[in-house]
């Protein structure tokens, strides 16, 4: 029994003397005291960076197991195994190893389709994580390096994607490096160069699996590490952002300590990812590259798709028409090439890479933001970020232009066409209707804050005179309505002082003048403490005539009125 009583308190003090010997030697404590009262605020819409984070460790983990089988060589062998119809085909030793990887190691093709399936996550997690961050403003001061790691973290991951996407050398991988070979080819100058040195000679080549192997196992992978933890310690230092609502401000955070309550609910998270995620790849196939066969340069398949995250650039080079090519002395400049896999991709990438710094221009704000936009309330963002997300959906569409037309019955080139003038005409109009949307959003807030909600009780009072009673908002709701910066256009001084002599830096003073108008021209101003007292003082005068109609003097309560009587009141108001 004294053996029972005493176990406890030794292993008590080994702990204890384990926790202190690092601390004396790392400093472990201090950093353990700041992270247990680092407080969270809590959303649903933080777990999609969190979805991003978890489905990156299991492509870690599934890659790892999948290293140990894959053989990155393009050596010729021919094929002996458990799968008959490629028996006795040529092969590299690349697309060999993944049949065996599928057919023959124990688990080896589910931890191929939890990786394809963990990919595909990954990337989706990451451009619905950035879009939420740019559609409630999350890039701001001081996150704007933020935002840079997590576009070049987009980038990357569409790196790690189409070079882990290449690696069985299949048709379909086969055939997406036939395009990267003509896109790089097409650079002016220095294509040719460029496409022996990636290949290892002319396309294919045979070193292109091994260089691949090295940059989607070491290089991306490294660099996506080491941005992942500057991410994370960006967002520690700035503080995490909160949405909008009553006792937040930017100066606090509302939510939840680091220790226990939300670790242990990022890691019931990531259980949560993991599951699903391998529940995924234990029941959809995906890249059967069985059916597909090794790559051949010589045939080209119908039908074949990038991954989803690829399909816009492919979408861009099925919209350029053929044909647009110019000679400069004696080098081709092949336009048909260029401008869809080159400058269509490059405007969409910088826009959105620099948008934080065009915001940041066009306000001339420098003041910190912790609390996050309502989208409603900046409409040119808002529009701008629908009008990315279309122009990059039709791209996508696009790119299946040919299953399309199979599955549909259509004609392919209709639907090219129509594609064609979708690219141009989609943005533009999702632009405009998404900012009318913000701005009647936005009108419709200060009605709420001036009026009240609706009720659908009407009140007639012994002079004939109609009203609705309003529901007046509670303090929490009026104010998430009026919080919001009301953001003018900039004002800037005269071309030339009184003297008659020209501003420097005038012309700069006017791109930004111009610009700010171009973002905040079109507003709803939100409501002021004058306008809301009036507003009150109306309403007040309404209710003392409706409480002497319910103590006795004549009126009559309905669920309607008369258009005219209706409109009376709205003036009343």
């Amino acid at each position: 029994m004294s053996d029972l009583k005493t176990a406890p308190s030794r292993g008590a003090k080994a702990a204890g003397a384990t926790a202190d010997y690092l601390d004396q030697r790392t400093g472990v404590g201090n950093a353990v005291k700041f992270f247990a009262r680092k407080v969270f605020p809590d959303h649903w819409s933080f777990f999609l960076g969190e979805i991003a984070l978890y489905s990156f460790v299991t492509l870690l983990i599934s890659g790892v197991f999948l290293t140990l089988f894959f053989v990155p060589s393009m050596a010729e062998t021919h094929y002996e195994g458990p799968w008959p119809s490629m028996n006795g085909v040529e092969m590299s030793e690349a697309f060999s190893s993944t049949l065996r990887l599928s057919f023959e190691v124990r688990g080896g093709l589910l931890m191929r389709q939890i990786h394809h399936w963990a990919a595909l996550i990954f990337m989706a997690s990451i451009v619905v994580h950035m879009f939420r961050v740019f559609f409630t403003g999350a890039f701001r001061k001081p996150r704007e390096i933020n935002w840079v790691v997590g576009f070049v973290l987009l980038i990357l991951g569409l790196a790690a994607g189409f070079s882990g996407y290449s690696l069985p050398d299949d048709v379909l991988s086969g055939n997406g490096l036939r395009i990267t070979d003509g896109v790089v080819k097409a650079i002016p100058i220095i294509g040719s160069y460029l496409s022996y040195f990636i290949f290892g000679g002319e396309f294919p080549g045979t070193d292109l699996i091994p260089r691949l192997f090295t940059v989607h196992i070491l290089l991306v992978p490294g660099l996506i590490l080491a941005l992942i933890g500057l991410h994370l310690f960006l967002m520690v230092m700035h503080k995490h952002t909160q949405y909008p609502g009553s006792g937040r401000s930017n100066t606090n955070v509302v939510g939840y300590p680091a220790l226990p309550a939300y670790a242990g609910k990022l890691l019931f998270n990531f259980f949560v990812v993991f599951g699903v995620i391998a529940l995924m790849a234990g029941t959809m196939s995906i890249n059967p590259v069985w059916n597909y066969g090794p790559y051949d340069p010589s045939p080209v398949s119908a039908g074949a798709q990038p991954d989803w995250y690829m399909l816009f650039l492919e979408g861009s080079l099925r919209l350029m028409p053929g044909g647009t090519e110019i000679m400069l002395g004696s080098y081709t400049l092949s336009l048909n090439v260029i401008i869809p896999a080159m400058i269509v991709p490059g405007i969409l990438f910088t826009l959105l890479g620099a948008y934080p710094f065009i915001e940041a221009f066009a306000t001339g704000d420098k003041s910190e933001h912790h609390v996050l936009d309502r989208p409603r309330n900046r409409p040119f963002r808002t529009a701008f970020g629908v009008s990315l997300l279309v122009a990059f959906g039709i791209l996508v569409l696009a790119g299946s232009n040919d299953l399309i037309a199979t599955h549909f019955h259509m004609s392919i080139n209709d639907i090219t066409w129509a594609f064609r003038v979708l690219i141009f005409v989609g943005p533009w109009l999702a632009f405009l209707i998404t900012k009318r949307i913000c701005l009647g959003l936005q009108r419709k807030d200060r009605e709420l804050v001036l009026h009240g909600h609706e009720t659908g009780r009407i009140v007639r009072y012994a002079s004939g005179e109609y009203i609705e009673v309003h529901k007046p908002l509670d303090a929490h709701e009026r104010w998430l309505r009026v919080q919001h910066e009301a953001i003018r256009p900039l004002e800037i001084e005269p071309a030339e002082d009184s003297r008659g002599v020209r501003r420097k830096g005038y012309k700069a003073d006017r791109l930004r003048q111009r610009l700010s108008q171009l973002f905040y021209e079109d507003r709803v101003e939100p409501v002021t403490p004058a306008e809301l007292a009036a507003a009150h003082a109306a309403h007040g005068h309404h209710d003392d005539h409706a409480v002497e109609a319910s103590n006795g003097v004549p009126a009559q309560v309905g669920a309607g009125a008369p258009a005219s009587e209706t409109a009376a009141d709205e003036r009343n108001h």
